[in-house]
C-alpha cells in the first residue's frame, strides 16, 4: 500500500477514529486503525467491540492495500506536521512496518496483521431514515448532561431515543435521566421513522455522534435495529450496539400539576448560582432559592466554609416558597436554554420541579429538590 494525502485530511480523519479506540485495552488490534486503500479513497476503521466508525477520505492511491497501526501514535504524530504538509504512507506487507513520511520527517510504525482486526457484523435493520444534523444534535445535545454514570443502572447510561406521542402528533424525542434530573428533548418526525424501535444509545456513542454533526444543514442517514444503531454522513459512519435494557417510564416522572411559575433570565441566573455555590461545600453544593413577589434570593450557608446571598428580579406572582437544589443540576439546566428566559414550574418544596425555555414545550427538564 502507498498513499499520499493532505495533512489536515488525515488529520480529521484519524482523529474521528483514535477518539473511539479504548486507551486502556487487553486486545493488542483494538489499539489500532484499520487502514485501507482503494481507488481514489482511503478509510480509517476504529472499534472497541461496541461502537465501529469508518471515515472515508480522498487520497492519491498510489499502490491500493491495507494495513493496521497504533491509532493514538498515528494521530499525534499526523497533529504534530506543519499544516498543509502532503502525507505519504507506505506499506510493503512484509516487513510490519508503516512508513510515514512528510517533508524532511520519517516515521516507521510497527504493524499488526489486518486479517486480526475485527469488523462489526453488518445487520439488518429494521428502520432507515435521514435526519438533518443540527436536528440530532440538539435532541443529543440538550440530553446527554442527564445520562447517568452509575453501572449499577446500565439502562440509564444512555439517551433513550424513540417515537412518542406529543401535542402535535408523533414526534422523535430523546430522554435521559439519572433520577436526580431528566431531560426530555422533541423534534419533527422525519419521514420514515414512524415505526423505528426505541433504542438506548450509550454515553460514549452519543459523544462521538456529537462530533459528525457540526454542519447543520448536512443530512444524516440513521438506521436503527433493536440491537444496533448508525448514523452516516457522505464520509463517516458511526456504528453502535445500543444497550440491552429497559428504558423505564419516565413519563410518571414529569410534573403536570405544577402551578407556581417562575420566569427568570436564564444567563442572569446561572451566573447567580454559580456565584453563590462558590462557598458551599463540595459534597452537597445545595443551593436555596426563597422566592416571593418578584423577586429570588439564591443563598448558600455552608458552616465550614462562609455564607452567600444574592438577589434577583424575576417575574413570579404566587406565594412565598423556599426549595434547595444542587446547584451542579441547577447550572446544568439553565445552560441549555437557548432562549433568553428559562420558566421554572413548581408545586412544593418536597416535589420535583419541572424546567422549560419560555413556553417551548419540545424541550423540557425535571430536577429534584434538596433539603436545605
Amino acid at each position: 500500500m502507498k498513499i499520499s494525502i493532505e495533512r489536515g485530511t488525515l488529520l480529521k480523519a484519524v482523529s474521528q477514529a483514535q477518539s473511539v479506540v479504548e486507551r486502556r485495552n487487553t486486545i493488542p488490534i483494538l489499539a489500532n486503525v484499520l487502514i485501507e486503500a482503494e481507488g481514489s479513497n482511503v478509510s480509517f476503521r476504529a472499534t472497541d467491540l461496541d461502537i465501529e466508525v469508518v471515515d472515508k477520505a480522498a487520497a492519491m492511491v498510489e499502490r491500493a492495500g491495507s494495513t493496521t497501526v497504533s491509532a493514538s501514535t498515528l494521530h499525534e504524530i499526523v497533529r504534530k506536521l506543519p499544516d498543509g504538509a502532503l502525507v505519504t504512507l507506505t506499506d510493503d506487507g512484509t516487513a510490519g512496518r508503516l512508513t510515514v513520511e512528510a517533508g524532511r520527517s520519517n516515521f516507521s510504525l510497527a504493524t499488526l496483521p489486518k486479517e486480526d482486526f475485527p469488523i462489526m457484523a453488518s445487520s439488518e435493520y429494521a428502520c432507515n431514515f435521514t435526519a438533518k444534523a443540527a436536528n440530532l444534535r440538539r435532541l443529543f445535545d440538550k440530553s446527554k448532561f442527564a445520562i447517568s454514570t452509575e453501572e449499577t443502572r446500565y439502562y440509564l447510561n444512555g439517551v433513550y431515543m424513540h417515537v412518542s406521542d406529543a401535542d402535535g402528533g408523533q414526534v422523535l424525542r430523546c430522554v435521559a435521566t439519572d433520577g436526580h434530573r431528566l431531560a426530555r428533548i422533541d423534534s419533527d418526525l422525519p419521514n420514515g421513522a414512524s415505526d423505528m424501535p426505541g433504542v438506548i444509545v450509550p454515553r460514549k456513542t452519543v459523544g462521538e455522534l456529537c462530533k459528525l454533526l457540526d454542519d447543520d444543514d448536512m443530512d444524516i442517514a440513521v438506521s436503527v435495529s433493536d440491537t444496533k444503531v448508525r448514523f452516516a454522513t457522505p464520509d463517516i459512519t458511526l456504528t453502535s450496539k445500543v444497550i440491552d435494557g429497559t428504558f423505564p417510564d419516565y413519563t410518571r416522572v414529569i410534573p403536570s400539576g405544577n402551578t407556581r411559575r417562575l420566569e427568570v433570565d436564564a444567563a442572569e441566573f446561572a451566573q447567580a448560582v454559580d456565584r453563590v455555590a462558590t462557598v458551599s461545600s463540595e459534597r452537597s453544593r445545595a443551593v436555596k432559592l426563597a422566592l416571593d413577589e418578584d423577586r429570588l434570593i439564591l443563598s448558600v450557608n455552608a458552616p465550614d466554609s462562609g455564607a452567600a446571598e444574592e438577589e434577583l428580579a424575576v417575574a413570579y406572582g404566587d406565594e412565598r416558597l423556599e426549595i434547595g437544589f444542587n446547584a451542579k443540576y441547577l447550572l446544568e439546566i439553565a445552560s441549555q436554554v437557548d432562549r433568553e428566559n428559562a420558566v421554572f414550574m413548581f408545586n412544593s418544596a418536597g416535589d420535583p420541579t419541572l424546567m422549560r425555555e419560555g413556553n417551548d414545550t419540545t424541550a423540557v427538564y425535571v430536577v429534584m429538590p434538596m433539603r436545605v
